[in-house]
Order: C-alpha cells, then structure tokens, then sequence
C-alpha cells in the first residue's frame, strides 16, 4: 500500500509559480514510478507529467511542457511539481498518483491517488 498526500496549492496570479508536493508512505515508495495529473470543473482528469522510479526519466504534456517540472526525493519518499509561468487554463485540483506502470500518463493506469490540491491562477 502507498498512500499519497498533496500539499502547495493555493491562489497565484498569471505568470507566477508554485512548488506542489507529494508526500508518500509505504516501505514500496521507491520502486513506484509517479505522475501528477488535474481536473479542472467540467472537465476530464488529465495527465500532467510523470518520472520513472529512479527520478532520472520525465515526461510532460505539451501543454506544460518547458514550464513544469516533476523531480523526486526517494530519501524523503517526497515527489514535486515545480510549476512556473502558471497560465489561468492551470487553474485546476491537481492530483498525486503512483502505479507500477511508467509512464504514468493515463488515470486509467493509476494505482494510487492523492486527495488532491486546489491550484488557482488569476488573470
């Protein structure tokens, strides 16, 4: 069993950054590889970026891409989103996951999920 705790959320405004992190328990931490994903109102639970168990191989959403970045303490059994130059469309509740499956980019594929983060970004 993993279990994952979200915290770093909060309001920010257009073209601002904040760091959201994932704190997890279970001696299996380190073999899992994680990702983080977000569900804006309305709207399907998408993928966001993921990285392998030994924090050496990232991947992102285009849509991210070149403003996010996933990194993790194995030591700290502790994974991080670094979001900078935030945008209003990444207003959203932003999610932990683990699984057994790199990458982790389909929800379908998710073992474990946090209870989520609320990201606000205003114009």
């Amino acid at each position: 069993q993993v279990q994952l705790v979200e915290s770093g959320g909060g309001l920010v405004q257009a073209g601002g950054s904040l760091r959201l992190s994932c704190a997890a328990s279970g001696r299996t931490f380190s073999v899992y590889p994680m990702g983080w994903f977000r569900q804006a109102p309305g709207k399907e639970r998408e993928f966001v970026a993921t990285i392998d168990w030994t924090g050496s191989t990232t991947d992102y959403a285009d849509s991210v891409k070149g403003r996010f970045t996933i990194s993790r303490n194995v030591d700290k059994n502790t994974e991080y989103l670094q979001m900078n130059s935030l945008k209003p469309e990444d207003t959203a509740v932003y999610y932990c996951a683990a699984s057994s499956i790199y990458p982790l980019n389909s929800p379908l594929n998710v073992d474990y999920w946090g209870q989520g983060t609320q990201v606000t970004v205003s114009s």
